[in-house]
């Protein structure tokens, strides 16, 4: 999130102390031992195993079964990508045709990998409850992240610290691994682009980015490792850099989101293939899935739950991420041509039949409603009246680094009918998690603001109880006491919704 404007004056000094030698994670004396594992849903019955080696594979493999005693399955591909200045390789392997809602075991094929689990996903039509964590804008640094005095981040005042695993969304994440079925993380994953503001005997401004990438992944690998990590773009991505005026010290290599296109280009999925009985929905959902792009926009379904990611920073007027754009980052933009990512948008609600998947979520990372300064009218005036055209239920945003609660809003207007059956989405930010940025300032509340809290760090769990009934929670990370609480009731009548 945060522009760093205020850094600018000083930079061309700090730039010059950023020297020194880079704290990289070891690398094994095996080199395809598998780090940075990762998991995402590829499809209504495959999920996707990634994992980075520091060399290349001419075959990454996975064993799996139903057993740890028993992996007699193996799914192979000739999937293993690289790119300038990246020390390890990003190999990818689908596992399909599982069968739905059951415990997979797996094991990267190494000499020195361990046995995991996964849950398959559930079939689309599922009525069955789950719950999703919602993490965005989340970096490790530091015993407990990067921990502020206030609200503010402080920084001229980072801690001279490694990163540990103690981070408390990490933390809190881990130790309730099984009290949800999958994470949607939509932007700032990381913060590698931030190296410059670590200190100097740490990262060095040669290999700072990809000294804290592999540090980060590894990290998450845990979580990851075990539970589908779906992801798209935030500002953060885009480049190396995001500091302004330091765009000299990015290399061609770790620009217009490079690292993120090959980490998860070939994990996350398109669009699901229609199981509806309706000639047009089928129609739009091959429409969608042809115009999808994935890791920048697609969808998925899960149970009771159609789930479309989008990307608020490239590709529609005044995207502020492309060429042009306010953030001044150049990047993208990445359609075949300038309404791709709307056309899919559009496709793909129209496609969604309320009797299979009778929730509809989107998640992207720029949020047009917040109580701070980081509204993004181009993202609201661009995706807005689709959201609301199609009846969206939830959308789930990012960047404002604390936890925020809106009530069913359009055109700036709360829906009269509160939380009992709007027809406006409602909308949450969930970008608390902790990076070294800090959190943001509570703001000033709008009139359709319900909840805000800026003080620790925290996160969101959307929980589907039923066809009707849809909870989203508030954790606080460090000691797991809920923040706040709120039922969304939708009768959901109507098989396709268009108003």
């Amino acid at each position: 999130m945060m522009s760093l404007l205020s850094l600018a004056k000083g930079l061309p000094l700090f730039a010059a102390c950023v020297l020194g030698s880079a704290k990289y994670p070891p690398i094994p004396v095996d080199l395809t031992t598998p780090v940075q594992q990762r998991l995402a849903i590829n499809g209504p019955s495959s999920v996707s195993v990634a994992w980075n080696t520091y060399k290349v594979l001419t075959q990454p493999c996975v064993q799996y079964g139903t057993s740890p005693s028993s992996l007699s399955l193996q799914s192979c591909s000739t999937s293993s990508v690289t790119y300038p200045t990246s020390r390890t390789w990003a190999n990818v392997v689908t596992l399909a045709n599982l069968a739905p809602a059951t415990t997979y075991y797996y094991k990267i094929v190494s000499t020195n990998s361990t046995v995991e689990h996964f849950f398959s996903p559930r079939v689309a039509g599922d009525k069955k409850p789950f719950n999703m964590s919602v993490v965005i804008d989340l970096g490790v640094y530091g015993a407990n992240g990067y921990t502020i005095a206030s609200n503010k981040a402080k920084r001229d005042t980072i801690p001279f610290i490694q990163p540990s695993l103690n981070h408390t969304t990490i933390g809190r994440l881990a130790s309730t691994v099984d009290t949800y079925e999958f994470v949607v993380h939509p932007g700032d994953i990381g913060y590698a682009d931030d190296w410059i503001l670590k200190p100097a005997n740490w990262f060095d401004g040669k290999d700072g980015y990809q000294a804290i990438t592999e540090t980060f992944f590894d990290q998450l690998a845990p979580i990851a490792g075990r539970k589908p990590y779906m992801t798209s773009p935030g500002n953060h991505e885009a480049s190396c850099q995001e500091i302004p005026l330091t765009s000299g010290l990015c290399p061609a290599g770790q620009k217009n989101f490079t690292d993120f296109i090959n980490r998860f280009g070939a994990t996350m999925p398109t669009a699901f293939t229609s199981t509806s009985t309706n000639d047009t929905a089928r129609v739009n959902a091959n429409k969608a899935a042809l115009l999808a792009n994935p890791p920048f926009w697609f969808s998925f379904e899960y149970g009771m739950a159609h789930i479309v990611m989008i990307d608020t920073e490239t590709d529609f007027a005044d995207a502020p991420d492309q060429p042009g754009g306010s953030a001044s980052l150049g990047a993208g933009p990445f359609g075949s041509y300038a309404n791709e990512q709307l056309d899919f948008l559009a496709a793909d609600l129209a496609s969604v039949d309320r009797t299979i998947t009778p929730w509809v979520i989107v998640a992207g990372h720029r949020p047009w409603y917040s109580t701070g300064d980081e509204q993004c009218e181009p993202c609201r005036l661009a995706f807005e009246p689709l959201l609301y055209k199609y009846g969206v239920d939830l959308a789930i945003f990012g960047h404002v680094h604390n936890s925020q609660r809106f009530a069913p809003t359009y055109n700036k207007v709360a829906d009269p009918a509160g939380m009992n059956n709007p027809k406006a989405p409602m909308y949450i930010v969930a970008g608390g998690a902790g990076n070294i940025e800090g959190l943001s300032d509570a703001g000033t509340a709008q009139s359709y603001n319900r909840f805000v809290y800026a003080d620790e760090f925290s996160y969101a769990t959307v929980n589907f109880l039923d066809t009707q009934n849809l909870q989203v929670n508030f954790i606080r990370s460090d000691n797991g006491a809920l923040l706040d609480s709120s039922t969304l009731f939708k009768k959901h009548d109507q098989r396709f919704v268009v108003q």
